[in-house]
């Protein structure tokens, strides 16, 4: 199976953080964000240390530690940072995808990460952060397997609602199977893979209805799918939140 948990990490931490005080709240600057990127494709953890100081959402010492830890799964990981939309309240946000891939025996895995964060900077550091969306896929096997994710980047507390993961072609008789597990915050602060229970699938996905939280946070999800031609992992984190104005940043 797939250690899909150290994925969860593979950029910066995936805590979610309060408004920052409005002194220290400036976005990252053009030229900051290219220092960003140039340094996540380094492959050197000092060098991306040497742009974060510590401050809501961010801990230069554990953020080494997950690229260290990254770059030693995938050492050909690549990292792309660019401006995403604004949210709601007119704060910029960051897009930043990395891929990469690595042997192990006879299997070839691949990974693709993508987050939205809302960075702060103070100067030519970033001192915070907000995570609003991260999704992470790592497939094994020769085809590229095609599946959709179809889960919601943001419920309200209490509210009931659908984890499904299906494969965008027809199976034609072929055997498959899956299991779907809930990841804790202990389990993300120790980068822990979590245990996943598989059964065969019969509708050519996994389809589960779930239950958010009663308190506000987020929830994150980890998916395996077995196929005879390979194997994917997704995990997926869902915002939690009271007020229907905040399903949308």
């Amino acid at each position: 199976m797939p250690q899909s948990r150290p994925f969860l990490a593979a950029l910066l931490a995936a805590s979610v953080v309060a408004a920052l005080p409005a002194a220290k709240a400036a976005p990252p600057t053009p030229a900051l964000l290219q220092s960003l990127e140039a340094a996540l494709n380094s492959g050197q953890a000092s060098s991306l240390a040497a742009l974060v100081e510590s401050g809501p959402g961010l801990d230069p010492a554990r953020l080494e530690k997950r690229y260290k830890i990254l770059r030693d799964r995938f050492p050909d990981a690549r990292w792309r940072v660019s401006q995403g939309t604004p949210l709601r309240d007119g704060r910029p946000t960051v897009a930043i995808a990395v891929s990469g891939s690595r042997s192990e025996g006879p299997f070839r895995y691949s990974l693709q990460a993508d987050q939205l964060l809302a960075l702060s900077a103070n100067g030519s550091r970033l001192n915070g952060q907000e995570l609003i969306r991260e999704t992470t896929t790592l497939r094994s096997g020769e085809a590229n397997l095609p599946v959709s994710v179809i889960i919601p980047d943001a419920v309200l507390t209490g509210q009931r609602y659908d984890v499904d993961v299906v494969f965008d072609e027809p199976l034609d008789g072929e055997v498959a199977a899956g299991g779907i597990a809930a990841i804790t915050p202990e389990q993300i602060s120790a980068l822990e893979t979590p245990e996943l229970e598989l059964a065969a699938l019969g509708g050519g996905g996994l389809f589960k209805s779930v239950q958010a939280p009663q308190q506000p946070g987020s929830q994150t999800w980890a998916v395996l799918l077995v196929h005879p031609k390979g194997i994917i992992s997704t995990t997926k984190r869902v915002r939690v939140v009271a007020d229907k104005a905040a399903l949308t940043p």
